[in-house]
């Protein structure tokens, strides 16, 4: 008998440390951390806090060389971020999204037989955002001057060895970049072969990026040598991208593929340094960018959710799947009616979409037998001691007879999970960095001979007033965004920084890796690897004509069990399966007890992290 209990005690240690084993190891480090897409932009990360510079100053490194590395993104895309200042205990946002230009009306695109901003080319580009980003970031918060920040992208833009998947994506996508002159030269520098762009492990040149920071580099430089001290002499660099021979032949070359962005444009576009948004859940404090992203609507889902006893279900039961499906499915409801641009009129309801009292109401929606197909915007307004002005088209969306299900094809999920990267850093100092760049992904149009491939984010707009009054393309107006990083407060100190690719799916997977970690005391590794659940129940923010929601449409996990399968079909549900269903999320956790931080890289792809 003592025998078999010696024998069942460790079979028992062995199991749990088996169930402890995660794909990718956890990061651990004492003085910083750097976690991005790319193994090679990681390094980059890392080389910059190895010469002594803060968390500002490798996140701008690693996004500098992820855009080089069109990581699902490029110099022309757009950056968002939230900062944790510690001299100041304060959180900041970063609003570097480019805006609509000149001549981008409703008007315009539908005399063209459009319902959508077109997905791809110079008509559905932004005003670039990331170089004014990368700039503002760093000669406010940073220590460090462009040039060195800059350093890792410019020997990149010079030649590096290029991976598979960026490869394999210019080569299905070349029958596109044969339409425009500029993406041609860079991408496809075997044309006419039967393989047309580069191999993986080729040397990829961009000689005119490289050109291009250079340029901005040198006006640095130069006005370093007139006396201008670190940050002045950044934003010299700045002005020279968006007021002079750069912006110039970025307007060019995108006018002469058919864009619409002048001069005036990229001039009068600023950097916006906000205060972000955030709820207390549950004793901690989560911050999100404004309602230009859809990052509030993760605050709305964990207010709502405020209202159940997650942790008494059980992990990924039917039941905890349920209920936080329908917490998503009713705040992105509000998402697709209530979100946009904060500087444009009309004002949205954020106050009223915020409050616990407008989410005990919506809980009281959530049928625990039952999906609620379809979920419909509610009425925030009364919750700020207002009468909502367009209750005209509420009416409109809820006398819509529901949707017939149709199953999601591979376009529409490409177009779900259109990805991005996410870059995350901190030190010893306390600075914190998490940010979601994205934009000008391949296949890209390049501007010009400036090497930079324009924003495809104006798609995000919406052409007609029922679908978001606040969201209707204007010139000027910044659309409403997927993109949204995540920092997370405890006890008056930083407890998580998280952000994720993938298009609608990104506050899905940041609010179960939120509650794997803060109901089920999952470690950031083992989050980031934990299979979670996405609805396709909601208007796509990307991509195509057809962006109408999929009613119970739900992915999960392929290892499912088949009990929680049945009961999930039950409640209505159609179920897809997929085997990794979990971000990718990346993420760094503050361990305040032995004053170290964790980090946790995706296991999906080429997501990586460095810490020392």
């Amino acid at each position: 008998m003592r025998k078999f209990l010696v024998l069942t005690c460790c079979l028992c240690r062995l199991l749990s440390l088996q169930a402890q084993q995660t794909q990718k190891p956890p990061l651990h480090a004492k003085n910083w951390l750097a976690i991005t897409g790319k193994p090679l932009a990681a390094t980059a990360g890392a080389a910059i806090f190895q010469k002594g510079g803060n968390a500002v100053d490798a996140a701008c490194a690693m996004i500098a060389a992820t855009c080089t590395m069109w990581d699902v993104l490029s110099w022309g895309g757009e950056t968002q971020a939230l900062i944790y200042n510690p001299r100041t205990g304060k959180v900041i946002g970063i609003n570097a999204l480019g805006v609509a230009p000149t001549g981008a009306t409703p008007e315009y695109f539908k005399s063209k037989g459009m319902h959508y901003v077109p997905e791809y080319g110079p008509l559905a580009a932004v005003t670039p955002g990331t170089p004014g980003g990368i700039c503002t970031m760093l000669a406010e918060y940073g220590t460090m001057s462009l040039k060195e920040v800059l350093t890792p992208a410019m020997q990149m833009a010079a030649g590096y060895p290029i991976e598979a998947q960026t490869a394999n994506s210019m080569e299905r996508g070349k029958e596109r970049i044969k339409q425009w002159p500029y993406s041609k030269a860079v991408f496809l520098p075997h044309a006419g072969q039967e393989r047309e762009a580069p191999e993986a492990g080729e040397i990829f040149k961009q000689n005119d990026l490289l050109e291009t920071l250079q340029k901005m580099v040198e006006s640095e430089q130069q006005a370093l040598k007139k006396g201008k001290n670190r940050k002045e002499a950044i934003y010299a660099a700045y002005a020279r991208f968006y007021t002079g021979d750069i912006a110039k032949e970025f307007v060019r070359g995108c006018q002469e593929q058919g864009g619409l962005i002048t001069e005036a444009d990229l001039a009068k576009w600023k950097v916006q340094i906000e205060e972000p948004m955030s709820v207390n859940y549950k004793g901690v404090e989560v911050y999100k960018l404004k309602q230009w992203t859809q990052g509030p609507a993760m605050l709305q889902m964990l207010n709502i959710l405020e209202n159940f006893d997650l942790k008494s279900m059980g992990y990924n039961s039917a039941r905890y799947i349920h209920t936080v499906t329908q917490a998503m499915q009713l705040a992105f409801a509000d998402r697709d009616f209530y979100y946009g641009d904060p500087y444009f009129a009309p004002e949205e309801p954020m106050k009223g979409l915020l409050s616990k009292e407008y989410a005990k109401e919506r809980a009281k929606l959530i049928n625990p037998a039952k999906n609620l197909s379809p979920a419909l915007p509610g009425d925030p307004y009364p919750f700020e001691g207002k009468t909502n002005p367009f209750t005209g088209y509420l009416q409109q969306w809820r006398s819509n007879k529901p949707l017939a299900y149709t199953p999601p094809d591979e376009k529409y999920m490409e177009k779900l999970w259109l990805g991005t990267t996410s870059v995350e850093a901190a030190d010893s100092a306390g600075w914190v960095v998490s940010v979601t760049p994205s934009g000008g992904w391949l296949p890209a149009c390049i501007a010009g001979r400036t090497g930079v491939g324009m924003s495809q984010r104006m798609q995000s707009f919406v052409l007609d007033s029922v679908l978001d009054p606040f969201n209707v393309v204007e010139p000027g107006k910044h659309p409403r965004v997927t993109l949204t990083p995540t920092l997370a407060m405890k006890d008056g100190k930083p407890y998580l920084s998280f952000a994720v690719q993938g298009g609608d799916t990104q506050d899905q997977n940041l609010l179960q890796f939120f509650l794997n970690v803060t109901e089920f005391g999952m470690t950031v590794q083992e989050a980031v690897e934990a299979p979670n659940v996405n609805t396709n129940q909601l208007y796509l923010s990307l991509g195509g004509e057809d962006r109408t929601p999929k009613p119970g449409s739900l992915l999960v996990n392929s290892n499912t069990p088949d009990w929680i399968r049945r009961e999930l079909i039950k409640m209505g549900y159609k179920l897809m399966y997929e085997d990794r269903t979990s971000g990718p999320v990346n993420a760094i956790y503050f361990d305040s007890r032995h004053g170290t931080m964790w980090g946790g890289s995706s296991n999906h792809g080429e997501d990586y992290g460095v810490g020392w």
